[in-house]
């Protein structure tokens, strides 16, 4: 019985495989299945030649319009021209500081208060006594911040000082740190300044400082002569400085 059954079962499955594979042959399925199966052989790819690099021309490299007509520019060193009479210093010793005593400080500033006080009280001025911070080292120049924030500008400008000789020297004015920092080191080696110097400022126009100098070293005289600068307004007011010599009692 067993037996019969699967011979059935044997004899219908083969008539179905039969009927598939004639409707198999009916759709070109065959052919399909083999075409897709079958690997196509990849094209090659084409390598492209391999060109040289021309040097790069930096004359016809492209510009923009609103500048292609001007001419090109070039980036080659210019040696600068040294504004003024030119001035060497030489760095000074810090290790062989001169402090100077209480005593030759304090005449010193005496002498200062003197000259000022012979000035014209029309024309802003003030004493600054000397420190080592302000000759060697740093070359730092602190100003009165008061009088700073009353005559001096209140930005950063360039600022000029007037020696006794007539001779200016630029330096650089901060107007937030109110004091004078790049052109005060020349200032102060140019004219051997030393801890104990008392200067005068007297400020002849907005940005120029007439500056007088009063040793802490110079031996005790009877009487010292300064060339000083007052302003004076002639028949046309036109104001103009006048230099006037006064004598500073020892």
């Amino acid at each position: 019985m067993v037996v019969a059954k699967k011979s059935a079962y044997e004899a219908s499955r083969q008539k179905r495989l039969e009927e598939n594979k004639k409707r198999m042959e009916e759709l070109n399925l065959n052919k399909l299945a083999q075409a897709m199966h079958t690997p196509k052989p990849s094209p090659m790819k084409k390598v492209k030649p391999k060109v040289p690099k021309q040097p790069l021309d930096l004359s016809a490299v492209r510009r923009s319009s609103r500048v292609a007509d001007l001419p090109p520019r070039t980036y080659k060193e210019v040696p600068i021209e040294p504004m003024g009479r030119p001035r060497s210093y030489q760095r000074r010793d810090l290790l062989n500081r001169v402090y100077a005593s209480d005593e030759n400080r304090m005449y010193a500033i005496e002498r200062a208060d003197d000259l000022q006080s012979g000035l014209d009280q029309d024309v802003p001025s003030f004493v600054k006594p000397m420190l080592q911070s302000h000759v060697t080292g740093g070359f730092w120049l602190g100003l009165p911040v008061q009088f700073c924030k009353t005559h001096l500008p209140s930005r950063d400008v360039m600022v000029n000082l007037v020696d006794e000789k007539g001779d200016e020297f630029e330096t650089k004015y901060l107007a937030q740190k109110t004091g004078l920092s790049g052109g005060w080191r020349g200032f102060a080696i140019d004219h051997e300044l030393v801890d104990g110097d008392a200067l005068i400022f007297q400020l002849i126009k907005p940005t120029t400082f007439k500056v007088y100098i009063i040793r802490v070293n110079e031996p005790e005289i009877a009487a010292t002569d300064y060339l000083v600068s007052y302003y004076q307004v002639d028949s046309n007011q036109a104001c103009r400085m006048q230099d006037v010599r006064i004598v500073v009692e020892a």
